[in-house]
C-alpha cells in the first residue's frame, strides 16, 4: 500500500485525483494521506488545485457506486430480503424528498459507499446527488488540508 501511496504522490495532482477515485469507490483506500503528502511545502503544489482534484476524482468514485446501485432491481429486494415493494416505494418517495442532504454525507468512511449505492438503488435526482456529494465531498478535504497545513506551519 506505501508503494502505490508513493506511486501517486509522486503524480501529483493526477495522482491525487485517481486515489481520491479510488478512495470514494468500493476500494478501502485513503486519499487523505495523499492529500497530506501533497500539502507538504516541498512539494510546491497549489492546495487549492489539490483540494479540487482530490473532491472531483472523490465525486467520481461515488457516482460509480450510484451508478452501481441504480442497476440494481426492486425485484431482488422483494425475492432475497423479502421486502414488501410498498414499503420500498415509501421508502423511495421519503428518501427522494431528502437524497441532497443524505447524499452531504457520502464522504463518511464505509458509510458513504453504502448511501452512494442506496441513491442509486433509489433513482434520486442524479444532479442534486452530484451537487451535495460534492459539497459534503469538498468540505472535507477542506477541513482535511487545513488541520495539514496547520500542523506543518506548528512545527515550522
Amino acid at each position: 500500500m506505501d508503494a502505490l501511496i508513493n506511486f501517486l504522490i509522486e503524480w501529483g495532482y493526477a495522482g491525487m485525483f485517481l486515489s481520491a477515485l479510488l478512495a470514494g469507490s468500493a476500494v478501502p483506500f485513503s486519499s487523505e494521506a495523499v492529500l497530506v503528502a501533497l500539502l507538504l511545502p516541498s512539494t510546491g503544489l497549489n492546495p487549492v488545485i489539490c483540494i479540487l482534484s482530490a473532491s472531483a476524482g472523490n465525486l467520481l468514485g461515488s457516482l460509480t457506486c450510484y451508478w452501481l446501485g441504480k442497476m440494481g432491481k426492486m425485484e431482488w429486494l422483494v425475492k432475497y430480503f423479502h421486502m414488501k415493494e410498498e414499503k420500498i416505494l415509501r421508502m423511495q418517495a421519503r428518501l427522494n424528498g431528502r437524497s441532497a442532504f443524505v447524499a452531504f454525507f457520502a464522504f463518511l468512511p464505509i458509510v458513504g459507499t453504502l448511501i452512494a449505492v442506496a441513491l442509486g438503488f433509489l433513482r434520486s435526482n442524479i444532479v442534486m446527488v452530484s451537487i451535495s456529494m460534492f459539497a459534503g465531498k469538498l468540505l472535507r478535504y477542506i477541513v482535511v488540508a487545513l488541520a495539514a497545513m496547520e500542523t506543518y506551519n506548528a512545527i515550522g
